[in-house]
Order: C-alpha cells, then sequence, then structure tokens
C-alpha cells in the first residue's frame, strides 16, 4: 500500500472527480478528505497511474 499526500484536496467534489478518475483507471484505491490521502494498492505502475491521473485533474500528490 502506498499512500499519496493530495494537500488540495478540500471537498466531497474532490473526492469524487478522484475516485471516479482513479476508478475509470482501474486501480484499487482508498480516497481520505479527512487526512488528504489517496491510499493505492498495488505496484509502482499503479502508482504512477494514479499519480499521473491525479496530475490531470489538477492535483499535486506525493508519497508519504
Amino acid at each position: 500500500m502506498t499512500v499519496l499526500n493530495v494537500p488540495d484536496m478540500h471537498c466531497e467534489m474532490c473526492v469524487k472527480r478522484i475516485t471516479n478518475a482513479l476508478t475509470a483507471a482501474k486501480l484499487n484505491f482508498t480516497v481520505s478528505l479527512k487526512d488528504k490521502t489517496v491510499s493505492i494498492d498495488g505496484d509502482e505502475s499503479a502508482v504512477k497511474t494514479a499519480v499521473s491521473e491525479l496530475d490531470d485533474l489538477g492535483f499535486e500528490a506525493e508519497k508519504l
């Protein structure tokens, strides 16, 4: 499990946009608005895909 810090996630709409994008990318993940994190269950390729998807949405993500 890799945890990504997503500091620009502010509301449920952010969570919905992230959830839709990562689901479409067929990733196994959980989103925490409270912690402003996205946890990716997968290999380094899955993490890179998640970071790319988040970047496309305008969210900067970094590994914790």
